[in-house]
């Protein structure tokens, strides 16, 4: 008997038997192969998730990769049997934002697999087809699972526009940061500085490409052109803006607690800063990541330190939270 797990209601959840919906017009019926847990999964756990952004009872999971086994009508029959990834954001491909490639911004509102729509901790998944990524066939769907935190990433080196020869910088170590390391090396930079609060990253770091590694209270440069904020803190995005040369390029993707100071709109005025922000991934950055993935110039395999059925649900979630430096990214099989 297949299986899903069911989130009811802030901290609480089931494991259910599982279904497959036969896919409708439009729609793809993929199993799943892996469903990785970020942060915000265990917000939706813990009733954290603003409100609009989580819809109970809800299977979660928006990040996955897969294999597709079935299709609806008006759906190519060659898409079954390829490995695919897909994007989280259900946009409507009707209003403005989604018609300049925007959809993470679309105006009809918020939806998005794992948060508002069923997701991936569960054997299989159902969904619109225009939303999957086909892979190559001899990728690693382990690998290939963590391709949705990624494309944010990828959505910010896109929105950094960072250039051959220049000097980059990131600031964060975890998933997210590293990353980030690996699409800015891929861009060929003079100089790729990695700032973050675990020493013990520097070795990885270092692997993906980075040429500099240092804490946060050491002395820090101000003089890189595109500096790529993963932290999710306040502090985190003073020290990006700070990195920066005068008209240098920020990126924003983490999201601090509400309330928290911001930067100093003086300094950015002044410093004439350009600054990004970043909230999930459109289909140019999913596009961009999977071309990447195929190339061989992203390795999210070193990322993934623990693989646990979907029955341990909660102690994977309890990994996550743990702030454990040994727990880097934690995935769930069916």
């Amino acid at each position: 008997m297949s299986t899903a797990v069911v989130i009811d209601a802030p901290g609480e959840h089931r494991l259910v038997p599982h279904e497959p919906r036969r896919p409708g017009a439009g729609e793809a019926l993929v199993r799943v192969h892996a469903s990785g847990i970020c942060g915000s999964d265990r917000e939706v756990y813990q009733g954290n998730r603003p409100e609009g952004y989580v819809r109970y009872p809800l299977t979660p999971g928006h990040e996955w990769s897969g294999t597709v086994e079935a299709v609806g009508a008006g759906v190519p029959e060659s898409l079954v049997g390829r490995k695919v990834v897909g994007e989280g954001f259900r946009n409507c491909q009707v209003c403005d934002r989604c018609h300049a490639g925007d959809t993470t911004l679309c105006t009809a509102g918020y939806e998005e697999t794992g948060f508002t729509q069923p997701g991936a901790m569960a054997a299989t998944l159902t969904l619109p087809a225009r939303l999957l990524h086909a892979l190559p066939d001899d990728c690693d769907l382990t690998a290939a699972a963590l391709l949705e935190p990624a494309a944010c990433i990828a959505a910010a080196a896109l929105k950094g526009n960072a250039q051959p020869g220049e000097r980059v910088a990131v600031v964060g170590t975890g998933t997210l940061g590293m990353f980030a390391v690996q699409f800015l090396k891929a861009n060929s930079p003079a100089e790729l500085l990695v700032v973050g609060t675990r020493q013990d990253r520097e070795a990885l770091s270092r692997q993906y490409g980075a040429t500099d590694f240092r804490t946060k209270d050491e002395d820090l440069p101000d003089d890189f052109d595109v500096v790529i904020e993963t932290a999710g803190s306040a502090d985190a995005a003073r020290i990006s803006a700070a990195l920066l040369r005068r008209g240098g390029r920020l990126v924003l993707t983490g999201i601090p607690a509400p309330g928290a100071a911001g930067l100093d709109p003086t300094d950015l005025v002044v410093r004439q800063l350009e600054v990004h922000t970043v909230f999930g991934a459109p289909p140019d950055a999913w596009a961009h990541t999977v071309r990447v993935f195929a190339a061989g110039l992203l390795d999210p395999l070193p990322l993934v330190t623990h693989e646990l059925p979907l029955a341990e649900f909660s102690q994977a979630i309890e990994l996550v939270g743990a702030g454990d430096p040994k727990v880097g990214k934690v995935l769930l099989r069916p």
